[in-house]
């Protein structure tokens, strides 16, 4: 079979971790017989370093013309210093999502039996977690009217949702509930807000298609507070871009390190598969970030494309690393770490 990927490395620690995974899916083409047409392409800082534009025209391209994207991270401090910056590179990632039409962001938290004491909950909270959290992408309030008033003393920012987007986000999450345990959590604030009203009224009218699954419903500073009690309760969230945002943030911490956890963004048609992870401004060069999180995303953009069996080959090997402590210096506490690079090259000469 042949892929085109399209690969859009990005900024900070981006190109060192999408390095690694294309050296273990490479070896996994070639162990199932595959070839990998990869399709490298400019995006974020580096896109405005060389054209003036987070998301070129060009990047467009290569990434519609392909089987799906592989991303790394988006983000500079020189644009994150500058409040004045009429251009930011994550204005590229908003733009991708949109002309993409990426409308749900798919992030799992699991935790890996090998490193559950090194998350900062306690073991009983949080074993055996395995729950997917489906954010909204391209609405709300980052897609919103915003502006400045009063000689820019006024600032504002508007959250709008229309019924058709929150039902097309609804539907893959109740489809994927029914892949699952059949639990299905709507997370809004409809208390205060009339466009969490929609959403609760939106997916109320869904449910109805959908007896099999359990729905509840619970407001969003509520679910921040059980994420990190009682994770276990939950199975399929639901919920909107800016709180989808935080809450799965704050969900990776479960497994004990944001560069452990991946996600898939997806629409009607191509998807894009990256780390949650930033850019780590820090570590760009220094050859010591986590790439785990990248190769897992590819193990995401192998089972969308019905590969199952190459999917679970990347997932076997990533536990593999963690068991034997072939990790970066995030999860070597004290013990011995092995470089970006020495990761990447283990897990593929072990596929």
């Amino acid at each position: 079979m042949k892929l085109n990927i399209a690969l859009l490395a990005g900024d900070g620690i981006g190109p060192e971790v999408i390095d690694q995974a294309v050296k273990v899916c490479d070896a996994v083409a070639k162990k199932f017989s595959h070839e990998i047409n990869w399709k490298p392409a400019l995006t974020g800082a580096a896109a405005i370093d060389a054209v003036g534009e987070p998301y070129p025209d060009e990047t467009h391209e290569t990434c519609i013309s392909s089987d799906a994207v592989l991303f790394g991270a988006i983000g500079h401090p020189r644009f994150d210093n500058d409040p004045s910056a009429k251009v930011r590179p994550e204005q590229g990632l908003l733009k991708m999502r949109q002309k993409l039409g990426l409308f749900a962001n798919v992030r799992p938290t699991f935790t890996f039996p090998s490193l559950i004491d090194k998350s900062p909950l306690k073991r009983e909270r949080i074993e055996g977690t395995d729950l997917v959290f489906l954010r909204e992408l391209t609405g709300g309030i980052y897609f919103g009217k915003r502006g400045r008033e009063d000689n820019g003393d006024t600032a504002y920012d508007t959250c709008t949702y229309t019924r058709a987007e929150i039902q097309r986000l609804a539907k893959k999450g109740f489809e994927l509930a029914m892949k699952r345990s059949k639990k299905l959590c709507c997370v809004d604030k409809a208390n205060v807000l009339e466009s969490s009203r929609l959403w609760r009224e939106t997916v109320q009218e869904m449910a109805k298609d959908y007896p099999e699954v359990s729905v509840s419903y619970e407001f969003v500073d509520a679910v921040a507070m059980r994420l990190v009690q009682w994770p276990n309760d939950y199975d399929v969230l639901i919920t909107e871009n800016m709180f989808g945002d935080i809450l799965t943030d704050e969900a990776s911490v479960i497994s004990g390190s944001m560069g452990l956890m991946p996600s898939a963004s997806v629409g009607e048609s191509i998807g894009l598969y990256e780390p949650i992870h930033g850019s780590y401004p820090q570590a760009a060069g220094k050859d010591i970030a986590n790439p785990l999180a990248t190769i897992l995303s590819a193990a995401m953009l192998f089972d969308d494309l019905n590969l199952a069996e190459e999917a679970e080959t990347i997932r076997n090997i990533v536990n593999a690393s963690l068991a034997e402590g072939v990790v970066t210096e995030d999860l070597a506490e004290g013990g011995k770490s092995y470089k970006t690079s020495e990761v990447g090259d283990w897990l593929a000469a072990r596929v």
